[in-house]
């Protein structure tokens, strides 16, 4: 099953997390900070297929393989879609009703499907019910939100892939 590493704003050895992927795998570089996320994007950049979260300039300056937009920009797909054709666009969604919406996208992350720590109190999906809509979805769906080597068994063949930070760090 193909491995999605997502960063966030932690201080933590990506380059060493990306190098322990297996090959195929890609990395969407996320942080609050514009500075933070082009430093990571530089340093990443030609160690993995990268995608910019929610930074399409930096994605265009570095020769990003793409674009992740969050779930509240997922809309956008459309523009870039038509802009980059050669992009792979992805999106986060958490919900059935969200993934209606997902049709100019390669990919959506549907998350929380487990507890966890980087959304401390976000209600868990559960795998069952991340299944069902996964199976609705228009595009490839990926399993984030406390996927671990543990738990990723409980995870149905609908899904294309895992996304995950902790647990791939």
């Amino acid at each position: 099953m193909p491995l999605v590493l997502m960063t966030d704003d932690r201080d933590a050895d990506w380059a060493g997390a990306v190098a322990r992927l297996p090959r195929g795998s890609i990395v969407v570089v996320r942080s609050r900070d514009a500075k933070k996320r082009a430093a990571l994007a530089e340093r990443l950049h030609g160690l993995a297929t990268l995608l910019i979260a929610g930074d399409p300039d930096l994605a265009l300056e570095i020769g990003a393989a793409g674009l992740h937009l969050p779930e509240t920009h997922m809309k956008q797909a459309h523009h870039w879609r038509l802009r980059r054709p050669d992009w792979i666009i992805t999106s986060s969604a958490h919900s059935l009703s969200a993934l209606m919406h997902a049709h100019a996208l390669d990919a959506v992350f549907l998350s929380p499907v487990f507890a966890t720590t980087s959304h401390a109190g976000a209600r868990a999906l559960n795998p069952s019910r991340a299944a069902l809509i996964a199976a609705a979805a228009p595009v490839s769906v990926y399993a984030l939100g406390g996927v671990t080597a543990r738990n990723a068994p409980l995870l149905a063949p609908v899904f294309s892939g895992i996304a995950a930070i902790s647990s791939l760090l």
